[in-house]
């Protein structure tokens, strides 16, 4: 039986190692419990695991780490996390520790007082984040959690957990009267979920206890930089140099960053009070790393030859000769679900696409990737999906270059705001006809529903067809071709008549062109266009404007 006695009384750098693998594990252990608490139909449960890759990025990175001290492991993780934080879930877990790790700054160790303080300081830049935080949530348990926290802070590390988990579990069950879609599914939030099994894990590690990740989990992460995905002749620089200094002296950072852009791409620069973390592309990483050591002493340095990736006799002379474009004044990323999609968006002018969309979220990583290889000093981001967004926000923090989010939360959006696109025009003035733009189209969905469901008095069964407009779901039944014709009607109540179809991988083309015929007969042939857009998640996905 776990006593105070049994307790560490501070938190060092070892316990703090216990702490993060344990929240990894606790939260892979139980990601199908996570995901299965979605009570919506759609095939989005996908918080499980987005929680789980989030953390498991900091469970990853902090077992190469030699960091000593409380503060700095805590900064490592946060940093790992938010780096691979993926979907709203994600980023808002990643957020949290990142407060946290602000708290524990230049701390070896850390006592109740600070851990209590650090909770709350979590809740706070997570809440500052967040644009609309929404109540009910992960944000809702964790906040009441770290408010218990705070006044049990003149006790010790165990008493202050107690407090804050029991706290937790009770905002947990008061999150299906704040939602009453979970509390007619009798179940609570999966990200508040989530957050008490993150506590319950703190609390574990604090009494010794370890826990061991399920081998079920595959957390698809790896050690080592993959550039699998570059063609020898597309590497422009060679040397993917990152290295992280201690900030000594009164130099100012920003005048290395100046002087790193002169040498190389997709710079990452990060500096704090104590540390100046950096990555970049570059020809000369000995330069890169001279001008560094200006700034302090190297707490690491990796420096990795990304052409050797692909080919083992690459000569110096080949190096020095290649010579980078010079950068575009715009560009664009944009979120594709599919290979069709992400055709249309380039011919559309999209500069790269990042796979991802519903139950695929990509990671934060994934797309600031994406931004930092756009040879553009502004770039545009597309995350045509509502719980992308937060993981794009999180990246333009990251990124070294101008990176300005466009809130589209349907491809059709995307494609919408990629047609008021105009190179020509300010900065300001294309992010307004950009954003405008969303408003201007419908977004209608259909696809099978993975589970019963009872949502706004619709009862739904597991594998019926459901129709979905702008997110809110419509109707379901056994008949498809009934579904469509209730989103025909849905359309020419808005008077808009121009249609596009993209349909997924698991509709054949026959079925396709009958489904484009019963909208034909209502708009006219002229006015819908029918693609292949071979996303997995929708049957089809269906825009309409004017």
């Amino acid at each position: 039986m776990n006593t105070t006695e049994n307790c560490v009384r501070v938190i060092d750098a070892s316990a703090l190692r216990v702490i993060i693998a344990n929240c990894a594990a606790a939260i892979e252990n139980n990601c199908t419990k996570l995901n299965d608490l979605n009570v919506f139909p759609v095939p989005d449960g996908d918080t499980g695991s987005n929680m789980a890759l989030t953390v498991s990025a900091a469970a990853h990175e902090i077992k190469r780490s030699g960091s000593k001290s409380a503060g700095e492991l805590a900064d490592i993780a946060a940093k790992a996390m938010l780096r691979g934080a993926r979907g709203n879930s994600g980023v808002i877990t990643s957020l949290l520790f990142r407060g946290i790790a602000t708290e524990l700054k230049g701390l070896d160790k850390c006592d109740a007082a600070a851990l209590s303080r650090a909770l709350q300081s979590g809740v706070a830049a997570a809440y500052k984040a967040v644009a609309n935080p929404a109540e009910g949530t992960i944000l809702t348990v964790a906040r009441l959690a770290a408010d218990a926290a705070v006044k049990e802070s003149d006790g010790s590390l165990a008493e202050v957990m107690d407090a804050a988990i029991s706290a937790a579990k009770t905002a947990l069950e008061q999150t299906m009267d704040l939602n009453p879609v979970l509390k007619k599914a009798g179940v609570v939030d999966a990200g508040g979920f989530g957050w008490v099994l993150i506590l319950e894990a703190v609390k574990d590690a604090l009494f010794g206890i370890v826990l061991e990740s399920s081998s079920a989990f595959d957390s698809t992460l790896s050690a080592a930089a993959d550039f699998s995905d570059f063609e020898t002749e597309d590497i422009n620089f060679a040397y993917c140099t990152e290295f992280i200094v201690s900030r000594e002296g009164e130099n100012d950072p920003y005048t290395l960053k100046a002087e790193l852009e002169k040498l190389g791409d997709s710079l990452v620069f990060v500096e704090d009070d104590e540390i100046i973390k950096v990555h970049v592309h570059t020809n000369d990483p000995g330069t890169a790393l001279h001008l560094a050591v200006a700034y302090g002493q190297f707490v690491t340095v990796k420096v990795e030859n990304m052409r050797i990736q692909h080919s083992t006799k690459i000569t110096e002379a080949e190096v020095n000769k290649v010579v980078s474009a010079p950068a575009e004044k715009y560009g664009v990323v944009a979120v594709s679900p599919g290979d069709g999609i992400t055709e249309v968006f380039d011919s559309l002018g999209v500069d790269a696409c990042v796979s991802g969309g519903q139950t695929m979220n990509p990671s934060t990583d994934d797309i600031l990737e994406a931004i930092e290889k756009v040879n553009a000093e502004n770039i545009f981001v597309l995350p045509n999906n509502k719980n992308i967004i937060l993981a794009a926000e999180q990246a333009r923090e990251l990124s070294s270059k101008n990176v300005i989010v466009i809130p589209s939360r349907t491809v059709p959006q995307g494609m919408c705001a990629m047609e008021m696109y105009d190179i020509d025009l300010e900065l300001d003035d294309i992010e307004a006809a950009m954003t405008d733009a969303l408003k201007h189209i419908t977004t209608m969905q259909m696809t099978t529903a993975v589970r019963d469901s009872d949502i706004n008095g619709l009862g739904i069964e597991k594998d019926d067809f459901i129709a979905l407009c702008e997110g809110e779901l419509m109707a379901g039944g056994k008949d498809e071709s009934a579904l469509a014709d209730m989103l025909i009607e849905k359309i020419r109540d808005t008077g808009r008549d121009i249609i596009t179809i993209y349909y997924g991988i698991d509709v054949c083309d026959d079925e396709a062109a009958l489904m484009s015929k019963k909208f034909e007969e209502i708009f006219g042939e002229d006015n819908v266009s029918l693609v292949s857009g071979a996303q997995s998640v929708y049957r089809y996905i269906i825009s309409a404007e004017e």
